[in-house]
């Protein structure tokens, strides 16, 4: 097993981005800014996030061999022998990223991040994933918790302003990985997994994508709305929003693959500025 096997076990590129969400998360209630809490933060969610991402791994070894995405996965294409030594890597992930966040942080923060792991590892992977297409809407509550966590780091006691950016980090995760389903509708079909073009093709899933954005931009406001954020923060969400908004509309006129690729790269976007616009309107002291 070579370290790039190792490293694509761990999807140190997911992992990063739930990172940066508890980052977010804990820029927005903090006063003052530790550069040390926030590498140790950020190291405490990479473990969280990889534990779950090497136990996705074992777990989807038989449908990943199915679809040519996934198919040369390092336990998928057999380049690990004895697949079960894995669950030991993912279990000891998850505790040195708990014990880390309770000897720097507290218990809020340790229960938030091995709650994002339960989540992403069995109420998506086991029980969601291969039954349902509801699968990616609750299985994406996982990333909601990365945001609790970094607020927790800072006071587990804040409680508002952390939830309702959860809230948007909820509803984000299906507009974003719908239009990824619709680009491997072929190789999740050929999988038997459930997702939702395969279910309802993609037109119709292309209205739901609007739907649910709509949803999401409405959300982003909620913040403003209850005081816990300013007006730079608002007028971003609202020019980020209305521009998602109209990728999402050249969607539903044109339901293809590049089209759906470019909302999928315009989620990312998306996302990053709404993460900019938390950051500018707490710390820039415009």
């Amino acid at each position: 097993m070579t370290v790039k096997s190792y490293m694509e076990l761990l999807k140190l590129r997911i992992g990063f981005m739930i990172a940066l969400t508890a980052v977010v998360g804990y820029l927005a209630v903090a006063e003052h800014v530790s550069p040390m809490k926030i590498a140790v933060l950020t190291v405490t969610m990479v473990l969280g996030a990889a534990s779950a991402s090497v136990f996705n791994h074992f777990y989807d070894r038989d449908i990943d061999r199915l679809m040519a995405r996934t198919a040369g996965r390092p336990l998928a294409s057999g380049k690990l022998s004895h697949p079960f030594r894995i669950l030991w890597l993912s279990a000891g992930l998850l505790v040195a990223g708990m014990a880390l966040a309770l000897s720097t942080f507290n218990w809020v923060v340790a229960a938030h991040l091995f709650l994002g792991s339960f989540f992403y590892g069995i109420v998506y992977t086991v029980w969601l994933k291969r039954r349902s297409w509801v699968n990616i809407i609750i299985g994406g509550a996982a990333g909601s918790f990365a945001v609790l966590a970094g607020a927790a780091a800072v006071d587990p006691s804040i409680w508002m302003l952390p939830w309702l950016l959860a809230l948007t980090l909820f509803l984000w995760t299906p507009s974003h990985f719908w239009s990824l389903a619709i680009t491997l509708k072929e190789d999740y079909r050929r999988a038997g997994v459930p997702m939702l073009p395969c279910v309802i093709g993609d037109a119709k899933t292309a209205k739901y994508i609007m739907f649910n954005t709509l949803l999401l931009v409405g959300s982003s406001l909620l913040p403003f709305a209850f005081g816990q954020l300013g007006r730079l923060y608002a007028a971003g969400a609202v020019a980020v929003g209305l521009w998602f908004l109209w990728l999402n509309w050249r969607l539903v006129k044109d339901p293809s693959r590049t089209m759906a690729r470019i909302n999928f790269m315009g989620s990312m976007q998306y996302l990053l500025t709404i993460f900019i616009a938390v950051f500018v309107d707490r710390h820039a002291g415009f």
